[in-house]
């Protein structure tokens, strides 16, 4: 009898612990959306990118949803880290935009970088790229999907891309700004271009 009542005792605690644990994941998700002043029970739009049941690794080896980002402004261009013609080109242009961001939107405002070579594109590989582009702030972050999440992505974004090597690729050069429900507002698109209506795009939704 003794032992039963050890084990009914134990599954008790389990089931405890298990509960405590999940009221401190809702605990954390409501202080998340009440710091970026979103409503976690609010409907996303129907256009929203966070509409999509993709399941993505970030450089620090962490699985997300895109709807994780909510309450963010989002400016993201798909790349691959052996590129070595535009994605370079696409990464100072980003830096650029990021550079002309006031510092006090900075923590509103997320610069996204997706792989469309997830293959070779491990967490690994992205945290290395990250470090070796000074890319290491709360503001940068690189993904990665499957093959299928990939090709889903770059559709919404209206970016084509394809494999012309073992090792090399064909693809856009766009630049999207998604506002803080996961919405398209904007895209940019070529390399060096004029980035003065990105930039206008992120401050307004920054202020919205």
């Amino acid at each position: 009898m003794m032992k039963y009542l050890v084990y009914l005792l134990g599954i008790v605690m389990l089931l405890s612990s298990c509960n405590n644990s999940e009221k401190a994941e809702k605990n954390e998700e409501k202080q998340l959306a009440e710091s970026v002043n979103i409503d976690l029970n609010k409907e996303v739009p129907e256009l929203s990118i966070y509409n999509l049941p993709s399941t993505w690794t970030t450089q620090d080896n962490e699985d997300i949803e895109l709807e994780d980002l909510r309450g963010n402004v989002l400016v993201m261009v798909m790349i691959y880290t052996s590129c070595k013609a535009a994605c370079p080109r696409l990464i100072a242009d980003m830096r650029n935009i990021e550079k002309q961001v006031p510092e006090e939107d900075l923590d509103k405002v997320k610069f996204i970088m997706v792989s469309i070579d997830p293959e070779t594109d491990t967490p690994d590989r992205l945290k290395k790229f990250s470090v070796e582009n000074k890319m290491e702030d709360d503001q940068w972050m690189f993904l990665r999907g499957t093959e299928e999440d990939t090709r889903e992505f770059a559709a919404v974004l209206a970016v084509s891309y394809k494999q012309i090597s073992p090792i090399d690729f064909s693809h856009s050069n766009i630049i999207s700004v998604f506002d803080e429900e996961g919405v398209l507002v904007h895209q940019q698109e070529g390399l060096g271009v004029d980035n003065s209506e990105t930039i206008t795009a992120i401050k307004d939704e920054v202020k919205n």
